[in-house]
């Protein structure tokens, strides 16, 4: 019977390898080998041995380090596991520009008034250069057209008989460091998660992709999501705050794209490749588990998910058709170009009535770009990747649902205010909503929106569906939420300052109104803030020139151009603060011209 000899599995280095090895040939072969000097041959194979052991418990080591994230250092296997955690790395990052765009019109009628018939209409992805760096334009750019969120500056350009002859129409808009490129991609057969790599530098990602039928195709986040929000023109009378409205669409035709270690990008298509249109199949259960040879008793076992890559489940493979795809290329350290360098029109085309003007066109930006930096470092993809990981994109406190709101995007409307918070179970006898109203994890959101001289107004239907459907997204399944309008309460200051000798009291007043414009400047202000007379006294007190605050009221403005809704200061003032009501409202003052009176005392 052979003899059982004990094994260590403890040894993780070359000299443990080479002493267990050593013991080991001592102890089971004392007569067949007992030079262990080292030069011997003996120890030659034994240190061989050892060599290969060391070798290969290193590589196990580093396999395994390399499935945790934390420990990871291969940047092919940080850039999976940050997909696989949500998190999308970059390759580079695009530097962004405030660009200064104007036009000049003439004046015409007897008011003399901008000819708006010569007002151009400059498509989206224009693009511009400063020198070899080249920057796109995504937005659409309409001089005729004016709001608080996207004003038209006008101007007086040149007199003719003491009348202007000519304005100048000016516009300020985001441009980002960005080079438009074409790929095409032709295919004959479908074939089940078609994946194409695009090899360029500094990829910023997909613009677009069409195919031969002007069909289009569109990113998702995963193959499996195969819905997306969708921008139509709105026509109705809010057009002027909510210019497209939200609607989710089902895209059969969907890819994902992804980002490796070398920089580029791979596009990947879905695997259906059947001919008929399953976008609304259903599961029977009449049919479940059918087809078996169990018959029903087996729909507790789990079932192949290949047998559903047929359909569009996962979106349509590409197949009897080209695809034009449109990528954009730029960023870096390069792009941060300076002040007044991009001036130079690529490639703009614009429209008007009257193209009169059209060579007035121009574009400049007075501050330098700013942002533009090269791809996330290995360490970065690791702690970027954790956050994404805890964020997991959804919406979970209140202040997520809060960001979110703010967060809508510009062209679906804007909310200016948003307040979130858990009402109260109601009762469950109630006849309005008793369903949603005794839900425990329902939330009432309070919004309010601007209009176009930036004070605050209610948002429109229009504007809250919208801000449903982009919720909608990013809500947990049990989570509802109630959209409602905020109460807004239309306020005045009043102050008396004692100014410091040698001072001119009209210049100390003034400074002090600015300030008080600047501290109720509503983009400061939120929903159930309250008004803290202390610091307001501590902000005129700090204006150079002030010697004493002897005066300080806030009074209600209700009625008439003002809000509805009157409120009693006096009565909601405690210990030096105005607090507001117990429903959500905020205080604003609507014309910080008028509203704002202040006068210099004496002793």
């Amino acid at each position: 019977m052979a003899e059982e000899r004990e094994i260590k599995y403890i040894n993780r280095d070359f000299g443990d390898f080479k002493t267990q090895l050593t013991e080991f040939a001592k102890n089971y072969f004392p007569d067949t080998y007992n030079d262990f000097s080292p030069t011997s041959p003996g120890v030659m194979f034994i240190e061989m041995a050892a060599y290969v052991g060391d070798i290969l418990s290193f590589y196990q080591d580093t396999q395994l380090q390399e499935t945790f994230l934390q420990y990871a250092k291969n940047p092919g296997n940080l850039y999976n596991m940050a997909y696989m955690l949500g998190y999308r790395p970059k390759t580079t990052s695009v530097s962004e520009v405030d660009i200064e765009v104007t036009q000049r019109v003439a004046a015409s009628g007897s008011n003399y008034e901008p000819n708006f018939d010569q007002a151009l209409t400059i498509n989206a992805n224009s693009q511009l250069s400063s020198g070899d760096v080249k920057f796109i334009v995504d937005k659409k750019i309409d001089f005729a057209y004016s709001s608080s969120y996207d004003p038209t500056e006008i101007t007086i350009n040149s007199l003719s008989n003491g009348n202007p002859a000519e304005f100048l129409l000016k516009k300020t808009i985001k441009g980002f460091s960005g080079e438009i490129k074409t790929l095409t991609q032709v295919y004959t057969t479908a074939e089940k998660f078609n994946t194409i790599t695009v090899d360029d530098e500094n990829i910023i990602g997909i613009l677009d992709i069409t195919d031969s039928s002007n069909n289009s195709w569109y990113e998702v986040p995963f193959l499996g999501q195969d819905t997306i929000i969708v921008e139509s023109s709105n026509s109705e009378s809010d057009a002027n705050v909510v210019p497209y409205l939200a609607s989710l669409q089902r895209v059969p035709r969907r890819f994902v794209s992804r980002f490796n270690s070398k920089g580029q990008l791979s596009i990947q298509f879905g695997a259906g490749i059947s001919g008929n249109d399953d976008s609304t199949f259903l599961p029977d259960p009449l049919n479940v588990g059918s087809g078996t040879n169990q018959g029903i008793t087996r729909t507790d076992y789990a079932y192949d998910p290949s047998n559903f890559l047929y359909s569009r489940s996962y979106g349509l493979a590409p197949s009897s058709t080209t695809l034009t795809i449109r990528y954009l290329v730029g960023g870096g350290i390069e792009s941060n170009v300076p002040a007044n360098s991009l001036q130079t029109q690529t490639s703009v085309t614009s429209t008007a009535t009257d193209t009169t003007y059209q060579g007035t066109l121009s574009f400049n930006n007075p501050r330098a770009a700013t942002g533009g930096r090269d791809g996330d470092t290995v360490e970065e993809i690791r702690e970027n990747t954790f956050r994404a990981f805890n964020e997991q994109g959804r919406s979970v406190t209140l202040q997520d649902y809060a960001v979110r709101a703010l967060s809508l995007p510009s062209t679906l409307g804007t909310i200016s205010k948003a307040h979130v918070i858990q009402d109260q179970l109601m009762s469950g006898n109630s006849t309005n909503d008793s369903i949603l109203d005794s839900n425990p994890l329902a939330l009432s959101m309070y919004v309010l929106a601007y209009d176009v001289n930036k004070n605050l107004t209610l948002a429109t239907s229009n504007l809250k569906e919208n801000l449903k459907k982009y919720l909608s997204q990013y809500m947990i399944l049990t989570d509802a939420v109630t959209i409602k309008d905020a109460f807004v309460v239309n306020i005045g200051v009043k102050f008396d300052i004692l100014t410091r000798p040698n001072y001119n009291g009209r210049d100390v007043l003034l400074n002090c109104t600015n300030r008080l414009k600047e501290f109720f400047n509503i983009s400061n202000w939120a929903i159930n803030e309250p008004i803290n007379l202390a610091e307001l006294s501590t902000v005129l007190d700090r204006v150079k020139g002030v010697q004493t605050v002897q005066k300080l009221e806030i009074i209600n403005k209700v009625g008439g151009n003002y809000s509805q809704y009157a409120y009693d200061v006096k009565g909601a003032t405690k210990g030096n603060v105005v607090y507001p009501s117990y429903d959500p409202m905020v205080f604003e003052v609507k014309f910080l011209e008028q509203d704002i009176q202040g006068r210099v005392t004496t002793l």
